[in-house]
């Protein structure tokens, strides 16, 4: 079924295969079609409101695969650091570096770092998105020799991001100790918002180099733009290819056909197991390389979707859960459960039909000759039959499943997975009648760390006071 781009299949969701009970039913899906072509549907024809939302730039994560001049100021400042980057490093959280290392992962060799021929001239990435001490201490005793041929690339919109701004807070001290203000200079460059934030004033007071965190793009839909696209081009990455692809998806999720849209099916699917308790949305890649896209997706899908308010100001409090398993790591770890224990969970699988590179198993050894069956056999033939069998076994246990098939993977194919799943949850949100784009329930958190950590202000010392009051330790629980 080799396709030129990535295809979706969702036989396996239905009441034909896998009963009444747990499968759609032909009615049930004339339902879900309804409510995209607007009989349902309370606010008209989602297809059609989508792509109006994006007409009227309610929606700017839609244009960035259009946008000529990121991939340009892009390729000009990878083009002034060719030859003197060895090192490039990202300092950011959440949405400012799961689509960093989710490219990073699929498009380059797994030994890039280590092995300079696979590298070819490209720099290390190292991508810190955590203040775990240990890891950045380790790193930093590395690096603090290879300062000057390091580059750090800071990411945050406001420059608020208490983890981006203890990091950078870390290695501006270094670098100034190190190699002095020039330095700093030279070899500190901050994505960020184009007219205000702290991180924008701290730019042009110490003139660093600039790209653009756009405007209306929340992190989470932001991989295609200056956030993610700067990496991916340091480290050879096609980021022509990779929005090309984009653009391609782009035509198919617009299409306001229901059956044609591959957008809208995952969305009615999801959205329709979801209103019958299963309320668990796992993502397994059969291929290491598209591993980091399902942590990608995790954020995207938690972060739109589970939320407290709807459109309505009703209390909603909906949100179908995001789970990463990796085929077929994940067979010998998970399955028990998703066979035998609760039929609550939707499966998306990732699976890959011509890899890069293949392997042959060798003869099987003379003491073991019941292992004559593996001998001589491709190893991506193995790992998609291990992907058929475990959805096999899910459809016997009545466990829907849909599959993604990637013809290969390139910057092209994950340029239309990207954008495919982030129009599937603009379309999720419309269904539950939910914003996609904010995320209240994350603020309380940042401001109690700031609580916590000192910011000044009555209102922020009477916040620490309160938390502590919650949070300290009582020894008589302590066991």
């Amino acid at each position: 079924m080799a396709e030129s781009g990535i295809r979706l299949y969702y036989k396996n969701v239905t009441a034909e295969v896998i009963g009444v009970e747990n499968g759609i039913t032909d009615a049930q899906f004339d339902d879900l079609v309804a409510e995209f072509d607007g009989r349902s549907s309370k606010t008209g024809p989602l297809i059609t409101e989508l792509n109006r939302q994006r007409a009227a730039g309610r929606t700017p994560y839609r244009d960035l695969p259009y946008n000529t001049e990121y991939p340009a100021d892009v390729k000009q400042l990878v083009s002034e650091l060719a030859g003197r980057c060895e090192n490039f490093v990202v300092l950011g959280i959440g949405g400012s570096a799961l689509g960093n290392i989710a490219l990073q992962t699929a498009l380059n060799p797994y030994m890039y770092n280590i092995d300079d021929a696979q590298r070819k001239g490209r720099p290390r990435l190292f991508v810190f998105d955590n203040v775990d001490p240990v890891q950045f201490g380790s790193f930093l005793d590395w690096v603090a020799g290879r300062l000057d041929r390091t580059i750090f690339n800071v990411i945050s919109k406001s420059g608020q991001t208490v983890e981006t701004a203890a990091q950078f807070m870390i290695i501006r001290r270094l670098l100034l100790d190190k190699i002095g203000s020039e330095g700093l200079r030279n070899q500190v460059i901050a994505t960020t918002d184009a007219t205000k934030g702290i991180l924008r004033s701290i730019s042009e007071d110490a003139g660093f180099r600039t790209l653009i965190v756009p405007e209306g793009v929340g992190g989470r839909f932001s991989v295609l733009s200056p956030v993610g696209l700067f990496s991916a081009a340091m480290c050879g990455i096609d980021i022509d290819s990779l929005l090309a692809g984009a653009k391609d998806m782009d035509k198919r999720v617009r299409c306001e056909e229901f059956s044609r849209n591959p957008a809208a099916v995952i969305a009615a699917i999801n959205w329709h197991y979801y209103n019958r308790g299963k309320n668990i949305s796992v993502m397994m890649p059969y291929s290491y390389a598209l591993r980091d896209l399902a942590d990608w997706y995790r954020q995207l899908w938690a972060e739109s979707l589970g939320k407290a308010k709807g459109h309505d100001d009703k209390q909603v409090d909906i949100g179908p859960t995001p789970v990463k398993a990796l085929g077929a790591t994940d067979q010998h770890s998970q399955v028990q459960l998703y066979r035998e224990g609760p039929n609550d969970k939707l499966f998306t699988f990732l699976q890959v039909e011509n890899f890069n590179r293949d392997l042959k198993t060798g003869p099987a050894p003379a003491p073991a000759p019941e292992l004559g069956y593996l001998a001589e056999k491709d190893m991506g033939v193995l790992l998609n039959s291990e992907k058929t069998a475990t959805e096999y076994a899910l459809l016997d246990s009545q466990r829907p499943c849909i599959t993604v098939f990637f013809p290969e993977v390139n910057a092209r194919t994950v340029g239309e997975f990207i954008y495919l799943f982030e129009v599937a949850t603009s379309f999720t949100a419309l269904l539950f009648r939910i914003n996609a784009y904010d995320q209240p329930a994350v603020e309380l958190g940042k401001e109690a760390t700031f609580a916590l950590m000192g910011k000044p202000g009555k209102k922020d010392r009477d916040l620490a006071r309160q938390i502590r009051s919650l949070t300290e330790v009582d020894k008589k629980f302590l066991v």
